[in-house]
C-alpha cells in the first residue's frame, strides 16, 4: 500500500530532480521512461570505493508494458541500501560510476527483496556500460549464458537518478553469490571442518586483487613464458573472514590435485584423469561462451569456479561466467577486436602480459575426447538456442528497448563517436554500434563454425593441424581472411576451386605454428568456391567460399 510518507518523499525527489536539471534546458529533458527509473539519495555523501555507505534508494515501476514517470510512487523497492564504488577498470577509466548495492533494513542489516521481478537476495551490482556504447554486452552474454548454463545473472536495465542528477542507462544485476537461486551449492559454515561437509561448498575466483577483503592462494603451475606472472585463485565463498584453515586446505589441496593431473602424461585418462576431477560440460560451456564472445580477458580474469559437497557431485566446475563489456570486439589490444583466432591462445598472443591464461586451458584443447565435446555441444546450440536468428534477435530486442533511453544517455555522457579505452570500433551513432556489433557477431559464428566443426578432424600426427575458417562469407569486396592453427610449422598450399573443380587460384606458404591469417586477393567471377588447404600432396580441410561481387 501507498503511504503518504513514501508518495510526498517522490514528489519531492522529482521536484529535486526537475530543479537540478532546469539549467540545462533543452540539453536533456526527463521526466519517464519505458524502463524502470531507480532514484538514490546520499544526502549530500560522496560515494567511496569501500566501505558502503547508508542510502535511501526507490524504484519506480509500474509493470510491464507500462510507462514510469519521476512523480509515481516507489513501486518497485522504497527502502534503506548500503552503496560503495565497485569494479577494477571499469571504475578508474569511466566517468560514469559502477555501483555494489546491498538492500538493508532500518537497522543497517541485510534484507533479501527481490528487485524486479529477480529472486530475493540483499547483494546486488549496477553496472555502468561506458565504453560498450551498445550498452548491453554484458547483458547479452549473461541472457545467452543463462539459457545454456545452470545459472548466470540475471539482469534488468534501468535509468539512474543519484542526487537529482540523471545518470543514464544502468543494468541492475545479480551477483555471483551462494544462494539456492544463484549458484546452487551447499552451504558451508566455520565449523564443517571433516567428513562430506568439509567438500562444499566453495567458490573461488581468478582475478587481479582489488579491495581491502582478499585472500587466496597461488598456483604452483605459472602461466606461460612470463616469469613473473602468476595464477592466484581467491576465496569468494566461504568468504576470507569467514572460511576457516581446514577449509582453506582442502580446497587448495583439490585445486593443486587437479592442476598436478593435468600436468601429468595420463591426464586425459576417462577413470583417473581430469574427467574424474571436473565437470567437463561445465568447462564446455565457459569454453563456449569466451570464445564467442572473444573475451579478451577471458579465461584469466573474472574467472570463476566452484565445488558442491561431493556427495552432491563434488566435482569442479567452471563459471558463472562474468564480465563481457569489452568482449564481442570492442577491445582494441591482444587481438581482442579481431573476428578470427581462439581468445583461449591469448598466452601466445600476449606472452608480456602479468595476468595469463592457467596452462589446464591449453591442455584440454589438446584431448581428442575435450575437443569432441566442444563440437558436439556447439552444433547441438547452433541448431536452435545459439542460431543466428537467436543471438542476433536478442541483440535487437535489447537495442529496441533502449532505443529512447540511449539517446538521454549519450547526452549526459557525450562520448558517441569519440574513442573510449580500449574501444576496437568507434561509431558515430548507436545504430553503426549496434550494426557494427552484430556484423562481428555473425562474423565470429562463421569463423567458429568453421574452426569448431574441424576441432576433431583437425589432429594430424605430421604437423598437428587445427581447422580452418574462411572469413567474410559470402565475400563482396576486399580480401579473403584465410585463418588456421597449427602445433609446428610446415609447408602448406592452398588451392582454390571452383564448382567444376577447376583451380583459379593457388599459393604456398610458410605456416608457424600457433594461429596463422593469411590474406589473399585473388581475382574471381562471383559464385561458389571450395578453398583446400594441403600438406605434403594430403588435404587437410576443404572450405565453402561463397563470392557475391
Amino acid at each position: 500500500m501507498l503511504t503518504s510518507h513514501t508518495f510526498v518523499r517522490s514528489l519531492w525527489v522529482a521536484c529535486l530532480f526537475c530543479l537540478a536539471l532546469a539549467p540545462l534546458g533543452a540539453q536533456l529533458s526527463f521526466s519517464s521512461s519505458n524502463l524502470p527509473i531507480v532514484v538514490i539519495n546520499t544526502q549530500g555523501m560522496d560515494i567511496p570505493d569501500e566501505p558502503k555507505i547508508d542510502v535511501d534508494m526507490g524504484i519506480i515501476y509500474n509493470g510491464p508494458g507500462q510507462r514510469n514517470y519521476l512523480s509515481d510512487p516507489w513501486l518497485g523497492y522504497d527502502g534503506r541500501i548500503g552503496i560503495e564504488l565497485r569494479g577494477s577498470s571499469s571504475q578508474d577509466l569511466s566517468d560514469k560510476k559502477p555501483y555494489a548495492v546491498e538492500t538493508r533494513d532500518d537497522e543497517g542489516e541485510d534484507l533479501a527483496v527481490s528487485l524486479l521481478g529477480m529472486p530475493a537476495e540483499s547483494d546486488w551490482v549496477f553496472l555502468a556500460p561506458f565504453s560498450d556504447k551498445s550498452l548491453l554486452r554484458d547483458v547479452l552474454t549473461y541472457t545467452l549464458a543463462g539459457r545454456i548454463m545452470p545459472w548466470a545473472a540475471r539482469t534488468r536495465f534501468c535509468e539512474l537518478v543519484l542526487n537529482g542528477q540523471y545518470q543514464g542507462v544502468y543494468a541492475i544485476i545479480e551477483k555471483i553469490k551462494r544462494d539456492a537461486n544463484r549458484v546452487d551449492i551447499a552451504k558451508l559454515d566455520e565449523d564443517e571442518n571433516s567428513g562430506d561437509d568439509l567438500t562444499g561448498g566453495y567458490i573461488l575466483k581468478i582475478d587481479k586483487w582489488t579491495g581491502l577483503n582478499n585472500d587466496g592462494f597461488v598456483s604452483a603451475y605459472p602461466p606461460g613464458n612470463n616469469p613473473g606472472s602468476e595464477i592466484v585463485f581467491q576465496y569468494d565463498y566461504p568468504s576470507p573472514e569467514d572460511i576457516s584453515p581446514a577449509q582453506k586446505d582442502y580446497i587448495q589441496q583439490y585445486i593443486r590435485q587437479f592442476e598436478d593431473t593435468m600436468d601429468a602424461d595420463s591426464y586425459a585418462d576417462p577413470q583417473t584423469g581430469y574427467p574424474s576431477l571436473i565437470d567437463v560440460e561445465s568447462f564446455v560451456d565457459f569454453f563456449l561462451l569466451n570464445e564467442l564472445t572473444r573475451n579478451v580477458d577471458g579465461y584469466r580474469l573474472s574467472t570463476f569456479l566452484y565445488k558442491d559437497k561431493d556427495s552432491n557431485d563434488g566435482r569442479l566446475k567452471m563459471g558463472p561466467v562474468w564480465d563481457f563489456n569489452i568482449a564481442l570486439g570492442n577491445a582494441d589490444y591482444c587481438q581482442g577486436g579481431a573476428i578470427a583466432g581462439w581468445a583461449a591462445d591469448f598466452n601466445q598472443v600476449c606472452p608480456d602480459d602479468y595476468w595469463l591464461i592457467p596452462f589446464w586451458w591449453q591442455k584440454l584443447r589438446a584431448d581428442p575426447a575435450f575437443r569432441q565435446q566442444v563440437r558436439s555441444r556447439w552444433q547441438s546450440l547452433r541448431a536452435n538456442t545459439l542460431s543466428n536468428a537467436a543471438i542476433l534477435g536478442t541483440v535487437d530486442s535489447m537495442s529496441n528497448l533502449l532505443g529512447e533511453a540511449q539517446a538521454r544517455n549519450f547526452q549526459r555522457w557525450p562520448i558517441m563517436g569519440v574513442y573510449v579505452w580500449p574501444n576496437n570500433f568507434v561509431g558515430l551513432t548507436y545504430a553503426s554500434e549496434i550494426s557494427f556489433l552484430r556484423t562481428w557477431l555473425s562474423n565470429r559464428l562463421i569463423w567458429l563454425d568453421g574452426a569448431i566443426g574441424n576441432f576433431v578432424t583437425g589432429l594430424d600426427e605430421t604437423a598437428g593441424d587445427y581447422g580452418l575458417s574462411v572469413f567474410p562469407n559470402p565475400l563482396q569486396e576486399g580480401p579473403i581472411h584465410i585463418v588456421f592453427e597449427l602445433e609446428r610449422p610446415a609447408k602448406l598450399q592452398l588451392t582454390l576451386q571452383d564448382i567444376g573443380g577447376r583451380t583459379c587460384w593457388q599459393q604456398e606458404l610458410e605456416a608457424e605454428s600457433g594461429p596463422n591469417t593469411f590474406l589473399a586477393t585473388p581475382q574471381l567471377a562471383p559464385g561458389m568456391y571450395f578453398l583446400q588447404l594441403a600438406h605434403e600432396g594430403r588435404v587437410w580441410h576443404t572450405s565453402k567460399l561463397s563470392i557475391v561481387r
